[in-house]
């Protein structure tokens, strides 16, 4: 039986995780569809389908394509739009008993800042009512700047920090930051957002990547590159992890080819104080679930009272 005295509890800020367990964004909607196939209780928290101010159509052309150990995703970030997101998918969120995040994109600043403002607003008329569906922001940086010829603001440290700072000054919910692995020095890249107030940092979005149809002589993919998740880029991220850590003071979210509780521990005892599953949640259903317990049971079997034991550990 498993001890129920555990320590599971993780915490950005204000913000406590029963444990550190949260579905990552745009694998998991908004959690209505899994809700129906297990209690969403069970998880640390929830990091919903990206959103944009505007709506998205997302991408053309094939979106998934399976890999050896993984996936490439070319979805394009389709979405309702924020407005569409308060008015018709926080009334659910409201009812969760698990920490709900908003991952949020833009291609301006401005765009960043008015779908902060927004949310920000949503949120305090929420609470003045007694209500709550919002508990934090996270920043999506790995969006494509248009005004800077597409290329994402999260690949030059320079360029993420204006948007970084001018969304910490937008809103009043904690904020964490969505790091992607082709920035020019991830490690930087999280400092800065320290500096600039985030609570937290989150990484790795995916790696970009590519599949070459030979006998159509072209890309897979209309957009020609695509987002590779899963298995295959788990050593990457936990060193990026690592690096991240050594670096911050503020907490570190991991994710990348998290697919049992061992992969979570590693990111733990590498620094993380919680994780993200992402790619995972399509090849087991019951994921979030399993893995929240897994966690619990590897504790009871190690004698870990608390993860705050093994956090950092290297």
């Amino acid at each position: 039986m498993i001890e129920t005295t555990l320590d599971t509890v993780c915490r950005i800020g204000k913000v406590a995780f029963k444990n550190p367990v949260v579905m990552a964004s745009g694998t998991f909607g908004f959690g209505k569809e899994y809700g129906k196939l297990y209690d969403l209780s069970k998880l640390g928290g929830i990091s919903g389908k990206g959103v944009t101010l505007h709506p998205r159509p997302g991408n053309p052309g094939i979106r998934v394509y399976e890999t050896p150990s993984g996936m490439l995703n070319s979805v394009g970030l389709e979405n309702p739009g924020i407005r569409a997101f308060l008015d018709e998918e926080c009334a659910f969120w409201e009812r969760l008993d698990t920490v709900r995040i908003v991952n949020l994109g833009g291609g301006t600043v401005q765009d960043y800042v008015e779908g902060a403002r927004l949310i920000d607003e949503d949120s305090t008329v929420r609470e003045r009512e007694g209500r709550q569906a919002v508990d934090m922001i996270e920043l999506n940086i790995s969006c494509p700047n248009v005004k800077a010829g597409g290329m994402a603001y999260g690949i030059k440290t320079s360029v993420a920090r204006e948007v970084v700072r001018e969304v910490r000054a937008a809103t009043s919910l904690p904020l964490m930051v969505k790091l992607s692995p082709n920035a020019e020095d991830i490690a930087d890249m999280a400092q800065m957002c320290e500096e600039e107030g985030a609570e937290a940092v989150s990484l790795i979005n995916t790696l970009s990547g590519m599949k070459i149809d030979v006998r159509r002589r072209r890309s897979v993919f209309d957009n020609l590159y695509a987002g590779l998740s899963g298995p295959a880029v788990k050593p990457v991220a936990l060193r990026m992890v690592h690096q991240v850590c050594k670096r911050v003071g503020i907490p570190v979210v991991g994710m990348g080819g998290i697919s049992c509780a061992e992969d979570i521990i590693e990111f733990i005892m590498a620094g993380a104080e919680a994780v993200q599953v992402g790619t995972y949640n399509f090849v087991n259903w019951q994921a979030g679930a399993e893995l929240a317990a897994g966690v619990e049971r590897f504790m009871a079997e190690e004698g870990i009272r608390s993860l705050d034991e093994i956090r950092g550990i290297l």
